[in-house]
């Protein structure tokens, strides 16, 4: 393998063998499929997990910690990526995700398990964002958008099939397997980005000095604090809380402090300067609503079919395929598409418009509407996420040079994991909420001496006639309407996307 030039540029296409190139991507798709899968594969699996462990006021934290984690790292990751090279910061990220799954997958407390769970985000959140900055090493714009695409498959059909491989290690074999699994892949993935993958020099030797510290400790404040406001908000805590309120003003203020340490930083963190790019701001933008929308539907869904439809939990999960299939046709073409086409501008317009068309459709669905009708509504808003998620992120790169686009790719998708977080607390917080108000008015008197918190689909299956069409009734109102309500976000992004420079995708790096 040949590194970079002297001059440090990024390693190009023609310099790796095809072999080369095939096991490398192979093993950044492997890397980002497992990266993402962890966000949502233990979901199915929590009840058994805490039961085991006794320990289920500690549910939250399972996965609170893993998102936690590979949220705050992703921007230093990108950061030092493009200041020390990706390497051996990729070959870091493996050996700590399959040690914190390792950790996982052995742990006899619930303490090692979330300990084992941040330890996975650490590597997680590097390998999604370093996967796909290496990409950007390897390809000009003009041909990274095919591999980019892939690659976005992979990520959206990895969080939509966590809670269906999830459940079915859990019923078949045992929860433990939904780490165990990630053993092998990241091993394998560490061995061929060590064997293949160049190290793009930058002569720059380490320093901590170059290192934004301070940043790094606002943000990650921060973020911390929005992602447990978010996360407790309506579920331990009341919204109007001290706590929540108390986290909200504490990620504000941490906000404000992490800009006035990157206006002052060397190599800040995320440079300022990204946000007066007029196609970064609107793509970061439109890729957090679209998150938003995307991460709001896959999070309750699953509970819908079993609750309205009275499907057990592995048919429910399967219900997403539709959703998956959808996203993963169209995340390819799209890619193979933009490589051929003069402007890609049309593509996330595009995406928006679709998407925003399926939930409308999707605020209509009632207890009468049939499985086939909701997997067709949940192929189109796959299809149309698809269509343009991952070409936010090559118009990003498109527009800075090769020696800051990790960290413009680690800050774009930064600001996505944020969406995800908040899109999924927003829709359960709207649900929930008007959830208790229709369960009274449909089913009250079914429910005499019941705590509705503490419905399960099958204590609904086993209520009288009227009473389990009460509730049926109920978890379809409250939930349609927040389908409705994410539409106009879409329809908003849409309206920012039109002023998107329309710039044509670059051949070279430089």
């Amino acid at each position: 393998m040949n590194d970079a030039t002297a001059q440090g540029n990024p390693i190009e296409s023609h310099r790796l063998s095809r072999k080369a190139i095939v096991a490398i991507f192979v093993a950044l798709m492997v890397a980002m499929f497992v990266a993402s899968l962890d966000q949502t594969i233990v979901s199915t699996a929590l009840p058994t997990i805490v039961g085991e462990m006794g320990a289920v006021d500690q549910m939250l934290w399972i996965t609170t910690a893993y998102f936690l984690t590979s949220t705050i790292v992703m921007p230093l990751y990108g950061k030092l990526g493009d200041l020390f090279g990706r390497k051996y910061l990729f070959c870091a990220c493996q050996v700590l995700f399959v040690a914190g799954s390792l950790i996982c997958a052995c742990a006899s407390s619930i303490g090692w398990l979330i300990a084992g769970r941040a330890i996975q985000g650490l590597g997680g959140g590097g390998q999604m964002i370093l996967s796909q900055a290496i990409v950007a090493d390897i390809f000009p714009p003009k041909e990274r958008g095919k591999y980019i695409g892939i690659m976005g498959a992979s990520f959206g059909v990895s969080m939509a099939l966590g809670p269906l491989i999830g459940g079915a290690f859990t019923e078949y074999l045992s929860w433990r397997w939904c780490f165990w699994i990630n053993v092998p892949l990241g091993a394998a993935a560490l061995a061929v980005a060590v064997v293949f993958l160049p190290h793009r020099s930058t002569h720059q030797k380490f320093s901590a000095s170059k290192l934004d510290v301070a940043g790094f400790a606002c943000m990650a404040v921060s973020v911390t604090c929005l992602i447990l406001a978010f996360s407790l908000g309506g579920n331990v805590y009341g919204w109007a809380s001290p706590e929540i309120i108390g986290l909200l003003v504490a990620f504000a203020l941490f906000a404000v402090a992490f800009i006035l340490a990157e206006k002052r930083a060397g190599e800040p963190l995320i440079s300022l300067s990204f946000f007066k790019n007029r196609n970064f701001a609107l793509c970061t933008i439109a890729g957090l609503v679209i998150m938003v929308a995307m991460a709001g539907v896959i999070s309750y869904l699953p509970t819908y079919f079993q609750i309205v439809d009275g499907l057990e939990a592995t048919p429910a999960g399967y219900m997403t395929l539709p959703l998956m299939a959808g996203m993963m046709i169209t995340s390819t073409a799209s890619g193979f598409v933009a490589a051929r086409a003069k402007s890609i501008k049309w593509m996330p317009l595009l995406s928006c418009a679709v998407a925003a068309a399926a939930l409308v459709g999707l605020s209509t669905i009632t207890v009468d509407t049939s499985l086939w009708q909701m997997g067709c509504m949940l192929f189109i808003l796959g299809f149309g996420i698809g269509i343009g998620q991952q070409m936010l992120v090559l118009i990003v790169q498109n527009e800075f040079s090769v020696k800051v686009v990790g960290a413009a790719t680690a800050a774009n998708n930064f600001f996505r994991e944020i969406g995800g977080t908040v899109g999924g607390s927003l829709v359960g917080s709207l649900f929930s909420t008007s959830l208790m108000g229709k369960l009274a008015e449909y089913a009250g008197s079914g429910l005499a001496g019941m705590d509705a918190n503490a419905l399960t689909p099958a204590i609904v299956r086993g209520l009288d006639d009227a009473t389990r069409l009460g509730v049926q009734s109920a978890y379809n109102d409250a939930l349609a309407p927040v389908f409705g309500w994410l539409a106009p976000m879409l329809i908003a992004a849409f309206v920012l996307l039109l002023f998107l420079k329309n710039r044509a995708l670059k051949d070279t790096n430089d």
